[in-house]
């Protein structure tokens, strides 16, 4: 019969066994999220060999690099080809060795054997590589989010509270000094009991700028797939953004890298007396000295809060109820208006366009507000539907179109080809629809003639292909909740586009229902 010693050994000697066992198999299968193939394809064995000895190079620095980053590339022109990875940044060296080794394997063999441009991400690192060069160099896309299904209980305050973590988050990560890890993992209460959990990073070739626009860039696009959620993550190329409501990140890597203190330096006893003659001799100067800048930092606020007031950071603060008190976060929101520049239009071009908003331009008057015919300088036609204060669709719908038609892209898709929040304006410019809506034909006795069967076949036909693409061909699974005959626009030959996107919602990737907190739509 074995004695209780050497039974209570067998079983220390077995858990601990299962301890090692368990590590191991962790370190061996990191998380996988999501991979992107191009269509290019790895047509020369030049090209396989040069790809093969870059991620040979990228597993191989992964071993001792202490900001969990490195890039590289291989070969000459045309088959060179270019890579890089990036670790979270609160993991440790052997984890990001074993995440990166991992990735340059499952991407080759499994993911993408013969693509030339291809992107993995795991929880724990990501890997890309290309035939063309990438380094510092911030994009969006490919993009993949996840979200938890499970809603919040207290709206109003979780969201509050997620909006100034993650700004607080984004604005420490991208300030990072060069040559450093753009991480920043924190956690806050919503509730007296519960927390909410934040990880963002970039990659460190980024600029401080540039990774701010990317983190908020990415939290645009959270705001959209996870509005009330539990937890969301939206992963790019160049940045990624996480919250939760448990625990998402190695807490105690972050805590002890926050109370990492600073050498205290001794002070020699011998001259302690001189010294503290000395401080007192520049006291008074030192104070001038404070509130002289104290003065002149409060005159320079009161100048910048002039001119945001003035511009359109502050619509984009007033139109999701925010103030302009923490200048911190303006600071972020205008990092969040120069990463749109591309769809931010002139105020004064508008207003020559439409001719002032002349009644001889107003096409209509909707839910929205009027919408205005336009002319570019170019000879382009516009038409600009113009948010009515009074408006009942509101400021949400306004950024929810913003944020969900600049992603699409389809031939039945009305095309939104900017916006403009200049002086309290709120502008949506598309292009320009000279049939107006389905339901001017369908309606009308004397327009409907023009509606033979063939004609109305083939505006159904592009209709469907429109729902199509939103429902599964788009990146982002739309659901538009709002489609009538009013919100089919007609082009010059009658090719149906698909309008007004402010009630949309994006649907998750496998979801057939979901519940909503309003009635909307028809």
């Amino acid at each position: 019969m074995n004695s209780p010693i050497k039974l209570s050994n067998t079983i220390l000697l077995y858990l601990l066994t299962l301890c090692i066992i368990t590590k191991a198999q962790n370190l061996n299968n990191p998380n996988y999220l999501h991979h992107f193939c191009d269509d290019t394809t790895t047509s020369t064995t030049t090209y396989k060999d040069n790809l093969n000895t870059l991620l040979s190079s990228l597993a191989s620095n992964a071993t001792s690099n202490s900001i969990g980053f490195f890039n590289a590339s291989a070969g000459l022109e045309p088959d060179d080809v270019y890579g890089l990875f990036f670790c979270r940044g609160d993991l440790s060296t052997d984890v990001c060795q074993n995440c990166v080794a991992n990735a340059t394997k499952d991407i080759v063999q499994r993911r993408c054997p013969t693509q030339k441009v291809a992107f993995i991400w795991y929880d724990e690192c990501f890997l890309r590589y290309s035939n063309k060069i990438m380094f510092s160099t911030m994009e969006r896309d490919p993009n993949y989010t996840l979200w938890n299904p499970e809603n919040v209980a207290v709206h109003a305050d979780f969201n509050r509270e997620l909006l100034n973590t993650i700004f607080t988050a984004v604005n420490r990560a991208a300030n990072m000094p060069a040559g450093a890890k753009k991480f920043r993992a924190t956690k806050a209460n919503y509730t007296t009991e519960h927390y909410l959990y934040v990880l963002v990073q970039c990659t460190p070739d980024l600029s401080s700028g540039d990774c701010e626009q990317c983190l908020l860039a990415a939290y645009s696009g959270l705001e959209i797939c996870c509005n009330e959620k539990r937890g969301g993550r939206i992963l790019f190329p160049s940045c990624i953004v996480n919250f939760e409501t448990y625990i998402n990140y190695n807490e105690t890597y972050v805590e002890s890298a926050a109370l990492a203190p600073s050498p205290v330096p001794q002070g020699d006893k011998g001259s302690s007396k001189k010294t503290w003659i000395i401080i007192g001799a520049t006291l008074s100067t030192i104070v001038g000295v404070l509130l002289l800048s104290s003065f002149a930092y409060t005159m320079w606020r009161r100048k910048k809060r002039e001119e945001i007031r003035n511009s359109q950071v502050i619509q984009l603060l007033d139109m999701e109820g925010r103030t302009i008190e923490d200048d911190c976060s303006n600071e972020i929101m205008y990092g969040e208006v120069k990463s749109q520049d591309s769809f931010l239009i002139q105020l004064d071009i508008v207003l020559k366009a439409t001719n002032q908003y002349s009644n001889e331009n107003k096409l209509g008057q909707g839910g929205f507000g009027p919408v205005y015919k336009g002319v570019m300088e170019d000879g382009k036609e516009i038409a600009v539907k113009r948010l009515s204060r009074t408006s009942g669709q509101g400021l949400r719908e306004f950024m929810n179109e913003v944020n969900l038609i600049a992603r699409l892209q389809h031939r039945n898709l009305v095309k939104l080809l900017g916006c403009c929040l200049e002086k309290n304006e709120k502008l949506l410019v598309y292009e320009y629809m000279p049939n107006k809506s389905l339901d001017v034909f369908l309606f009308d006795s004397a327009m409907r003639v023009q509606l033979d069967w063939q004609r109305r076949l083939s505006i159904i036909n592009g209709i469907a292909r429109g729902l199509l693409y939103l429902h599964e061909d788009s990146r982002l699974r739309i659901i538009h909740r709002d489609l009538k005959a009013s919100n089919i626009l007609l082009d010059y030959e009658m090719n149906p586009k698909i309008s007004d996107f402010g009630m949309a919602r994006i649907f998750g990737g496998n979801h057939s229902e979901a519940n909503t907190n309003r009635i909307v739509g028809t």
